[in-house]
């Protein structure tokens, strides 16, 4: 952090940078984490969560699909 002024690495406030610097803790850096935003620190879930989480995607992407075939039906009846 520039300055040690609390303002962040470009001026826009406490909270906006990367977390490494003095002001921020240095928890950029801590518990692990890396580059890659210490994917490996998240918290375990059961099967049965993610079944549901991965049955709430799909019901997503299937709304989503439809969409875009209701879409394609309309520009193709411009025609």
């Amino acid at each position: 952090m520039p300055r040690f002024n609390g303002t962040g690495p470009l001026g826009f406030g406490t909270g906006t940078g990367w977390g490494r610097g003095p002001c921020g803790g240095g928890v950029g850096w801590r518990r692990g984490r890396g580059w890659l935003g210490g994917f490996w620190d998240q918290p375990k879930i059961t099967e049965k969560e993610e079944a549901k989480i991965l049955e709430d995607d799909a019901e997503v992407l299937e709304q989503e699909l439809k969409a875009v075939k209701e879409r394609l039906v309309e520009l193709k009846g411009k025609k």
